[in-house]
């Protein structure tokens, strides 16, 4: 077992688990069907810990691009394994939504809502407001990476810190995953979206890439940012990466924010 193969496994180990119980809730005639946000937090959750518990002596069980530039910026992980992480994380995820898709076979066709069965793979806003869902995975994401880094820190979880991990997944999930449905996660939902595409579901609809930018972009900003935090304030090693970023992150929101205000009157003046 590689590095390469422990991400591409564990990837595929965390969907299988983490979009296998939005299969379960979203998807009619399962006996979980409509069990609710508490049974996805805290699948997610635990999905976070086994897969991190299965590859974790191999990899390091990052199982996420955000983490993995997260690492690299806080100066813990080689930039020259970042790409080969993330491909194997990327391919991992689409792999696992394809024994999503499989073991879930004849509830796709029982299902009517095209946004349900979509919702097994990938998320989505729950009022779509294009600086608020952005800001949102990059909040959502920066808490993720400083908890990790955190975690990590403390020597007397050795052992138990993927279950520990897998409780702030659960947290985030809880407290702040109802907006955009917390991907904080570019493979966990660029991956599955791209099976969402490519497998043959039965009605599934489209596959919402108008807003798939948003858990890409946000979760990579957020988890660098995050990285660069925990390095300058947790460890006093403010290096240039952290305004570079800071920066960037401030840009592209303020441009978001700005276009979205554009937009808003340009329609106003339609409506009139």
């Amino acid at each position: 077992m590689t590095p390469f193969w422990g991400e591409l496994f564990g990837t595929a180990l965390l969907i299988v688990f983490g979009a296998g119980v939005c299969a379960n809730v979203n998807l009619k005639k399962s006996f979980a069907f409509a069990s609710g946000w508490m049974v996805i937090a805290w699948g997610w959750g635990l999905a976070v810990a086994m897969a991190v518990y299965a590859v974790g002596q191999f990899s390091g069980a990052h199982l996420n691009p955000a983490v993995t530039l997260a690492l690299a910026f806080a100066g813990d992980f080689a930039w020259g394994d970042v790409a080969p992480y993330i491909a194997a994380q990327m391919i991992g995820a689409i792999i696992g939504a394809a024994v999503v898709y499989l073991h879930f076979l004849p509830h796709w066709k029982a299902t009517d809502d095209p946004g349900a069965k979509l919702g097994v793979f990938a998320t989505g806003p729950a009022i779509k407001h294009t600086f608020s869902n952005l800001l949102s995975e990059i909040i959502g994401t920066f808490i993720l990476t400083v908890g990790i880094l955190s975690i990590g820190a403390n020597e007397f979880t050795e052992g138990l810190n993927p279950f520990i991990v897998g409780l702030l997944i659960v947290a985030i999930g809880l407290s702040l995953g109802g907006t955009t449905g917390y991907a904080i996660n570019p493979a966990r939902d660029l991956g599955p979206r791209i099976a969402h595409f490519l497998l043959p579901i039965a009605g599934k609809g489209g596959s919402n890439w108008q807003y798939a930018w948003i858990p890409v972009v946000g979760p990579l900003l957020g988890g660098s940012l995050g990285g660069l935090f925990y390095r300058a304030f947790f460890t006093g090693d403010i290096v240039p990466a952290f305004w570079g970023v800071l920066a960037v992150t401030f840009v592209v929101l303020l441009v978001i924010l700005m276009m979205g205000k554009k937009n808003h009157t340009a329609s106003n003046e339609a409506d009139a």
